[in-house]
């Protein structure tokens, strides 16, 4: 079956009736995947569709199912198709480059990300901080990161950079919620 199935693609009679020629391909695929009682019943349902498909193939010359495709076609469609092959073709070459040079690019970013937070952090670093200083640790995590595996702090810088996205994506507009909290503060301190 899916032998003549593929012979009448390569000779380009699947072009006669298309929709008809994907069911039976597509019957055939699903015969495959059964088995016992039902991979019979459907093998003689494909094997009767293919030779009712046969039949109307020897009523036409391949030359006439080609021709026939062309004709239903018509002109603009093929100019459409002629456009399209060429278009894909020139631009093959740019895209493949693209998309090469696409990873160099993300790479580099994400090592600048993961050293600009290195720095930042290190800023960030109290002069006299504890061994339980939160800054300290956290300097002391990323450190230990980018000694052990750099891949594995650019990935977490790029994973707490998106964290970070999304929460100023997510924070209302206009509002600023560490003043909001820092004026609360001092308004308890005050009172109590």
């Amino acid at each position: 079956m899916e032998a003549t199935l593929g012979a009448w693609r390569e000779r380009g009679a699947h072009r006669l009736d298309p929709v008809r020629f994907h069911f039976i391909e597509t019957l055939a695929k699903r015969a495959a995947d059964h088995g016992g009682e039902a991979r019979r019943i459907l093998d003689e349902k494909v094997t009767a569709l293919l030779a009712a498909y046969g039949e109307d193939l020897e009523k036409i010359p391949d030359a006439e199912v080609v021709a026939g495709e062309r004709s239903a076609r018509g002109p603009l469609a093929e100019l459409t198709d002629h456009l399209v092959r060429h278009a894909s073709s020139e631009r093959m070459d740019p895209a493949t480059n693209e998309l090469k040079v696409l990873p160099f690019f993300r790479s580099t970013w994400s090592k600048l990300s993961a050293e600009r937070r290195l720095t930042q952090s290190l800023a960030k670093l109290p002069q006299n901080a504890g061994p339980l200083n939160s800054h300290n640790l956290v300097h002391q995590s990323l450190t230990l990161m980018r000694e052990l595996s750099p891949e594995y702090l650019n990935r977490f810088v790029s994973y707490v950079d998106a964290l970070l996205w999304v929460d100023q994506a997510n924070a209302p507009a206009g509002n600023d919620a560490p003043r909001a909290e820092g004026g609360k503060k001092a308004a308890r301190g005050k009172s109590g």
